[in-house]
C-alpha cells in the first residue's frame, strides 16, 4: 500500500465478518470432532476440541467487534466539573473579611 490511509468502512466490516465466519467454522469443526471422539470412547482427548468449541466464540466476538479505533489521540480525558471556588471559613484571614485578625466574640477574655 502506497499511502497510510485506512481501509474503507465497508472493507473493514467485510474483513471482520470473514474472520468471524472463519472462527465459527473452526468452532463447528471442533464440535463435530468432539462428538466423533466421544462416540468412539477416546476419553479425555475429547476435552481438547470441547474446550476449543467453548472458547473460540468469545474470541470471535471480541475480534469482530474490535473495529476502527477512535481518532482521539489524547486518549481518556478526566472529567473536571466547573465548580465555583469556595472559601475555607476556618482560616482567620478569610473568616474576618481578610483583615488577618481572629474573631473575638462577646465574653472572651482577650484583654
Amino acid at each position: 500500500m502506497v499511502t497510510q490511509a485506512r481501509r474503507s468502512l465497508s472493507d473493514d466490516i467485510s474483513y471482520r465478518q470473514r474472520r468471524y465466519l472463519l472462527m465459527m467454522g473452526i468452532r463447528a469443526a471442533c464440535f463435530v470432532i468432539a462428538v466423533v471422539m466421544f462416540v468412539n470412547h477416546l476419553g479425555w482427548l475429547t476435552v481438547i476440541p470441547v474446550v476449543g468449541a467453548i472458547v473460540i466464540p468469545y474470541f470471535a466476538v471480541v475480534f469482530a467487534n474490535g473495529g476502527r479505533e477512535p481518532n482521539n489521540v489524547r486518549g481518556f480525558m478526566e472529567y473536571r466539573p466547573n465548580l465555583p471556588v469556595t472559601r475555607d471559613s476556618g482560616r482567620p484571614s478569610e473568616a474576618n473579611g481578610g483583615n488577618g485578625r481572629q474573631h473575638v466574640g462577646p465574653g472572651s477574655d482577650d484583654n
